[in-house]
């Protein structure tokens, strides 16, 4: 069997070494854009590692990404094929298994972001075999994980935390990192999905680690550093989600962020997936995220909030972020449209966190 882990941290976050590129992204039958930000993360944040796409009948989203069968991506020189689909529970579905064999017979790696293990799908491994190609899947925790101590340590950081799932988190993290790395500061974007840790090669996927070691597991992502040093964590699920808040306040506890952005999407009505239940307002997610976070930073502050404006035109987008700022009385920006009203939200970022006391002080956990 040619199984690979990739994810495996020892005394620091987990490098998890660079997959094999360039991919075809595997869109499935999808549907639902949201489910498919694997596929929408990488051509946005490593589009030069993706030579198209694949998707199956039914599927309805599109990344723009020119349409391949794994022969004629092989052919442009696509070292693996990427699962771009990040599903509720992580399954892969028996429909696909057809798509997978062909494209190992193509010539093509498979690379898995799921719960679902490559190698414990039908005939997968012995076709791996047959044809030397390796079936590497990301979400996988590092072996060795202790519980959190929630012992403060050094260093500066921030967390993205949601409204929802699948709304910006990850991007915003992205950004964020990438502005400070630009003012000439020491940051580090720290991955905690599958998808981010593809962009980054380096994380530990939050959501499959066993329940008691998650906030452990978060502390080891982000450990003491020096006390300029910021760690930009990628934000998971929302703590009003009713299927994945547990995991959203693991990653708030084991972070210890010093300031928080909250991510929004002003065009959603409801929870994804979940009709009945009315998305929370950015203050219900401020007050929550400020009263559960005191337990292991009792300076964490808002710094203010991420809008995703995709679904806007300019003007609309404009209007919806400067009346959002002027409500909360903080930044608010779109990470993708930039300008100055995202250089503020940077501003505050860093203001945030300078108001940590004593930050040198803390020790390692």
């Amino acid at each position: 069997m040619h199984a690979a882990t990739l994810s495996r941290p020892d005394a620091s976050p987990a490098i998890t070494g660079a997959l094999p590129a360039p991919y075809l992204l595997f869109l499935g039958d999808v549907t639902e854009p949201g489910y498919a930000k694997t596929a929408f993360g990488l051509r946005d944040w490593a589009g030069e590692r993706c030579v198209g796409e694949l998707a199956l009948a039914g599927a309805t989203v599109t990344t723009g990404l020119p349409s391949l069968d794994p022969a004629a991506a092989a052919a442009r020189g696509a070292r693996a094929m990427v699962i771009g689909v990040a599903s509720p529970g992580g399954a892969i579905p028996p429909t696909w298994l057809d798509a997978l064999h062909e494209a190992l017979a193509a010539g093509l790696d498979l690379v898995s972001g799921m719960h679902s293990r490559l190698a414990d799908l039908p005939g997968l491994p012995e076709a791996a075999v047959r044809h030397g190609r390796r079936l590497i899947d990301v979400r996988v925790p590092p072996a060795g994980l202790t519980v959190g101590t929630g012992i403060r340590r050094s260093g500066q950081r921030l967390l993205t935390v949601g409204t929802d799932c699948s709304l910006g988190k990850k991007y915003t993290a992205l950004a964020l990192a990438r502005t400070l790395t630009a003012r000439g500061l020491d940051a580090t974007f720290r991955a905690t999905g599958q998808t981010g840790i593809m962009i980054a090669a380096a994380g530990i996927p939050i959501d499959a680690v066993v329940a008691d070691f998650a906030a452990g597991a978060a502390e080891l992502l982000s450990p003491a550093a020096p006390p300029d040093h910021w760690d930009v964590i990628e934000g998971q699920g929302s703590l009003f989600h009713p299927a994945y808040a547990a995991v959203s306040l693991a990653l708030l506890h084991g972070s210890q962020p010093d300031c928080f952005v909250v991510c929004h999407d002003p065009t959603r009505t409801h929870v994804l997936g979940r009709e009945t239940l009315a998305l929370p307002s950015i203050e219900q997610v401020i007050d929550q995220t400020v009263a559960m976070g005191r337990l292991t930073n009792p300076a964490i502050r808002c710094a203010g909030v991420s809008l995703n404006t995709g679904a806007l035109d300019a003007a609309a987008a404009t209007a919806i972020i400067a009346a959002t700022a002027a409500r909360l009385g903080l930044p608010a920006a779109d990470p993708l449209r930039g300008g100055p009203a995202f250089d503020r939200l940077a501003d505050s970022c860093l203001h945030a966190g300078s108001a940590t006391p004593d930050s040198a002080t803390f020790s390692s956990s």
